[in-house]
C-alpha cells in the first residue's frame, strides 16, 4: 500500500503514513479501526490554533508566579517606599530606577529559567507535554515519532528565540501551513507535535 499525498510505501494495517502522517488506512483501504484500539504508526500532526491554545494555558500557568516574584522582588527592594517618596513631577531618580531595573532584570532572568525547566522538562518527561499541551491532547515527539531527551528539549525551547525574531509571528505561523505542521523552532530542532487520539 502506498500513501496517497507522499507515494512512499506504508506498511499494511498502518492507519498513519510514518512520513507525511497522512491516513491511509481510514479511506477504505482498511476497515476503520474500533475506538480504544491502538493506532499504530505516527499521530496525525498538531496545527496552529490547537498548539496556541495549549500555549496559551501554558502562559497563564508561567505568568501567575512571574507576576507573584515581580511583586516580591520590587517588595524586596524597596521599590513601593522608593515610589511613595518619590516626588510627582520630574524624571525619577537613580534611587528610584536602581531598584525597580534590578528587579526587572532578576525577574527576567528565574522567568527565562523557570520557562526552560518547565517546557524541556515536561516536554521530555514521560507525558511528553507541558500541561497545556496535555489538555490539548498534544505531545512532542522527535521525527520519528520517539520521545524527546532533555537535551533535545532545551533545544527545541531556545530554538523558539530564532521563532520569536520573525516578524508578525511568522516563525510560530508556520505550524499552520508547512507539511508536518512544524513551526520554525520544530524545524530547527527536528521535532514534532503531535495529536493524541
Amino acid at each position: 500500500m502506498f500513501c496517497s499525498r507522499c507515494g512512499l510505501r506504508v506498511e499494511e494495517g498502518t492507519r498513519y503514513c510514518q512520513t507525511c502522517g497522512q491516513e491511509v488506512g481510514g479511506s477504505g483501504a482498511l476497515p476503520p479501526t474500533p475506538v480504544g484500539t491502538p493506532v499504530s504508526g505516527p499521530l496525525p500532526y498538531a496545527g496552529f490554533w490547537v498548539r496556541f491554545v495549549a500555549y496559551l494555558i501554558d502562559g497563564v500557568i508561567l505568568g501567575i508566579p512571574f507576576f507573584l516574584v515581580v511583586m516580591v522582588l520590587i517588595f524586596m527592594l524597596g521599590g513601593l517606599r522608593l515610589l511613595a517618596r518619590r516626588g510627582p513631577v520630574g524624571p525619577p531618580d537613580a534611587a528610584f530606577m536602581a531598584p525597580m531595573m534590578l528587579a526587572f532584570f532578576s525577574a527576567f532572568v528565574f522567568f527565562l529559567i523557570a520557562q526552560w525547566l518547565y517546557f524541556a522538562g515536561m516536554e521530555s518527561s514521560a507525558r511528553q507535554a507541558t500541561f497545556g499541551k496535555a489538555a490539548m491532547s498534544l505531545r512532542v515527539t522527535d521525527v520519528k515519532g520517539q520521545p524527546l531527551t532533555f537535551g533535545h528539549a532545551t533545544g527545541r525551547f531556545f530554538a523558539k528565540i530564532v521563532s520569536g525574531l520573525i516578524p508578525l509571528a511568522i516563525g510560530y505561523i508556520m505550524a499552520g501551513f508547512t507539511q508536518k505542521k512544524q513551526a520554525l523552532h520544530d524545524m530547527i530542532a527536528s521535532t514534532l507535535v503531535l495529536r493524541n487520539l
